[in-house]
């Protein structure tokens, strides 16, 4: 579905759809790229699109961490790698890696080679969610 709607998007507008980018220009932080209609637009179909599917295909089982502060700084986190990295995980991957992107492909070899390391070592010390 990400990539049927990165392409769409490519192709419908001639823009590339990174959800950092999106949000980053829906909520006024950036003041370049898509225009600002679709953003906002593109970011309220996130969640609707979520809810069409919960009701199709039935609800999606999720677990977070129960510590709210976990969640915060791993947001505050992400989100500062996100604008330090010109992209999230979906963006370099889907948008970047398909385009042959240089910067998202060490991107996204970045983002693989630390997940793999950080599972590797939370199951070595026995820490599940």
């Amino acid at each position: 579905m990400i990539g049927l709607a990165a392409a769409g998007m490519l192709l419908g507008a001639g823009r590339i759809a990174g959800v950092s980018g999106m949000a980053a220009r829906a909520s006024g932080i950036s003041g370049k790229g898509t225009p600002r209609i679709i953003a906002v637009a593109f970011v309220i179909g996130l969640p609707l699109g979520t809810l069409l599917v919960a009701a199709v295909a039935g609800p999606v089982e999720t677990r977070f961490p129960s510590s709210i502060l976990t969640l915060l700084v791993g947001g505050f986190v992400v989100g500062v790698g996100t604008r330090m990295s010109s992209g999230c995980t979906s963006g370099h991957g889907v948008c970047g890696v398909s385009r042959l992107s240089p910067r998202s492909l060490a991107a996204t070899a970045t983002f693989m080679l630390a997940g793999i390391v950080t599972v590797t070592a939370m199951n070595a010390w026995g820490v599940t969610w």
